[in-house]
């Protein structure tokens, strides 16, 4: 079975690359030019990187980095790109196909190396581990800039609240990162929008919510800091695990059948698509019997809409469309 990057429970070491001698990002006496706006110096996760200039050959590597890169118009400043969940959102298809794909999954060291990067952008704490792009500290050896997801620092917990303004804070960093920081403008204002809307029509009102991920023996629900969290909370539903620590976590099954939630959330990934999940559910002699099921109460949501990123507003928007359509049914 393929490993969720975002369930990933890692500890990152201090292990250098030994790659140093077939790549790199460039050195700063060759090309850190004075640009207007930089150096910038970000930090998540405890870890702080300092940019001298605009990066030429970034590297994001995993689609929720990717697509804040995409989001930001900054398309032409990669150098590759990694591990996609699902597919790319429709209007960021055309940027996507014109920027090298280095790797199905993870990338390995020699890979991100080979690709001379300035700077690695990664979603969870995965990506940092030595045998990925290496760690943050060893690729600051190297002269090469990086930054992890606010929402990804591993052991499953974000590095401050989770809301939608913490997603907003990231896109606002990439943006400084990337030199676009009016469009990482553009897009809060656009978003704020649009879960005023929401807000306002409260779509699942009261229902409870069972946010489902993946797993068969258990399963890996949404909890209550991270995405599935922030999209319930914004169509005004109840997240039957929001008392969880974390964004996701492994639940009993019995903790699902004592809820009985009004609607189920299929987060559908490669690893885990919506179809087996409903084929499970509706198998098994109990679990079939929660009324979410018997009624078919199933609202289906791409992965890379369901954690903290540029389309978690999308999904909010996705889920309450269905919820509306379960509700009118």
């Amino acid at each position: 079975m393929r490993i969720r990057p975002h369930q990933a429970l890692l500890t990152l070491t201090v292990a250098g690359l030994v790659l140093s001698g077939c790549a790199g990002a460039p050195k700063d006496d060759d090309t850190a030019k004075a640009s207007a706006g930089y150096p910038v110096t970000v930090s998540s996760c405890g870890f702080e990187t300092t940019v001298k200039a605009k990066p030429e050959r970034a590297i994001t590597m995993n689609q929720g980095a990717t697509e804040v890169v995409l989001a930001l118009g900054a398309e032409d400043q990669l150098a590759g790109t990694a591990y996609l969940d699902d597919a790319v959102a429709d209007r960021w298809k055309p940027a996507y196909d014109s920027v090298k794909v280095l790797s199905k999954e993870y990338p390995d060291g020699e890979t991100v190396l080979a690709a001379k990067p300035d700077f690695v952008y990664g979603s969870y704490a995965s990506a940092f581990d030595a045998k990925s792009a290496g760690t943050q500290e060893s690729l600051a050896k190297l002269g090469i800039g990086s930054f992890l997801s606010l929402f990804g620092c591993g052991e499953n917990k974000p590095s401050e609240d989770v809301s939608f303004a913490s997603v907003w804070k990231e896109v606002r960093l990439a943006g400084e990162v990337f030199g676009a920081p009016d469009r990482a403008a553009a897009i809060e204002k656009e978003q704020q929008a649009a879960l005023a809307d929401l807000a306002a029509e409260k779509p699942a009102d009261g229902q409870k919510i069972f946010w489902y991920d993946s797993g068969d023996k258990t399963a890996f629900a949404g909890a209550g800091e991270g995405g599935p969290q922030l999209v319930i909370d914004a169509i005004g539903g109840s997240n039957i695990f929001a008392d969880l620590d974390g964004g996701w976590k492994d639940v009993s099954w019995e903790k699902v059948i004592a809820a009985d939630p009004d609607v189920i959330v299929l987060a559908d990934a490669s690893w885990s698509t919506a179809a087996e999940k409903i084929e499970l559910l509706e198998k098994d002699p109990v679990l079939s019997k929660l009324r979410a099921v018997r009624e078919k109460k199933f609202v289906t949501l791409p992965f890379s809409e369901t954690t903290p990123g540029v389309r978690l507003v999308d999904g909010a928007e996705h889920v309450a469309e269905q919820v509306r359509q379960l509700n009118a049914g």
